[in-house]
């Protein structure tokens, strides 16, 4: 049974919501992860309100609300590129987890991907995030590479690649 609705970030007022809602998830979850000072480097350079508008506007991604009942419980962000899915971000605020979003949202996923023509999503991951790595390997991606990249303010993002391939 379908419980999540899934909104297209075509408003401020919606991106605007999507990064208050990533200040108080990338607060929760990755703290113990990566620690304070990281976690507000990358939510005022990824997630703020600021970099997702740049990111809409100017770098062509997506961002979708994850919505249950008229409350946002996450939010996805994808860009296509090179006849593929990046999975940018998909994250869901605790209070909803354990209710199967993340599935809703990979199959939300695979059906853009077949609408589109693309074959594969890819993301990254952290390679320390034991259980969205978990959650990610159930719904079939697999790990296939790592990087750990510089994003400035002396801090590195050590992550794994991993790919689903789209049937």
């Amino acid at each position: 049974m379908k419980t999540a609705t899934f909104i297209l970030a075509d408003t401020d007022e919606k991106t605007e919501a999507i990064a208050a809602l990533a200040k108080v998830i990338w607060s929760q979850h990755f703290t113990p992860i990566i620690g304070k000072e990281q976690v507000d480097y990358m939510v005022e350079k990824f997630q703020s309100y600021p970099a997702l508008k740049n990111q809409i506007g100017h770098d062509g991604y997506e961002y979708y609300q994850i919505c249950i009942e008229n409350t946002l419980a996450g939010y996805i962000g994808i860009h296509q590129e090179d006849g593929a899915l990046f999975l940018s971000k998909l994250y869901i605020h605790e209070d909803f987890r354990g209710r199967h979003l993340a599935t809703e949202a990979f199959a939300f996923l695979v059906s853009l991907c077949k609408e589109r023509g693309l074959k594969k999503i890819w993301l990254t991951c952290n390679k320390h995030n034991d259980n969205t790595l978990s959650i990610y390997r159930h719904l079939g991606f697999e790990i296939t590479d790592e990087q750990v990249a510089d994003i400035g303010g002396g801090f590195v993002m050590d992550d794994y690649i991993l790919t689903y391939t789209v049937f």
